[in-house]
């Protein structure tokens, strides 16, 4: 398998981390789609990462679509329960962890735009869907050691992502002073060495 990613996207991060997890061997190729030579947009016509290609040559885009297809590997652990609806809820955690990467990376291209052209209330209003995704995950973890049953599992994995990028991105939302009932568990993964080896490059 091929996975085309950036060092810094962490919907490539999660990938990247399911596959150590699973101990799946496959070839790492750095691309990013800001970039003049490119080949995302031919194996994606999106434009995104990342991208997986499979070892008959099939491809995947997409983190969902291609943690998905991990999973029929039967490569352990299961990162996804056997249980439909069960499954059904470790997806839902799952969306709601990207959806606050969504409104980081948002707020963080709305940054970026040139004078006069940034948008301070667009900013604001991605940081309160971040401030209000955090909310609702702290609510759901409660005082649990996993979101959903007894081990770790994907969503577990997208939200350590998603928490791990504010760090990256934005450290002044201070996530932690905010929502203290996800120090514990984002501790536990960021001593993994799934995250510990994927820490993405400072800039």
């Amino acid at each position: 398998m091929k996975l085309l990613a950036s060092l810094t996207s962490p919907y490539a991060r999660k990938i990247r981390i399911i596959l150590a997890e699973k101990a799946l061997p496959f070839e790492l190729v750095v691309d990013s789609p800001w970039e003049v030579n490119t080949r995302i947009p031919t194996l994606n016509p999106l434009g995104k990462v990342p991208v997986l290609i499979t070892a008959t040559g099939e491809t995947f885009f997409d983190s969902p679509v291609i943690a998905g297809y991990l999973e029929t590997l039967a490569a352990p652990p299961a990162l996804l329960p056997a249980d439909a609806l069960d499954a059904v809820r470790v997806r839902q955690t799952e969306a709601l962890a990207d959806g606050v990467t969504d409104a980081a990376v948002a707020a963080l291209l709305e940054s970026r735009r040139p004078d006069g052209e940034r948008s301070a209330r667009e900013i604001e209003r991605q940081k309160d869907k971040i401030d209000r995704g955090l909310a609702e995950l702290e609510r759901r973890l409660d005082d649990r050691h996993w979101f959903n049953g007894s081990a770790m599992q994907l969503g577990d994995i997208a939200v350590g992502v998603a928490l791990a990028y504010l760090d990256l991105r934005f450290p002044d939302l201070d996530w932690r002073s905010r929502h203290p009932g996800l120090v514990p568990f984002a501790d536990r993964l960021f001593a993994r060495p799934s995250f510990a080896n994927t820490q993405p490059p400072a800039g």
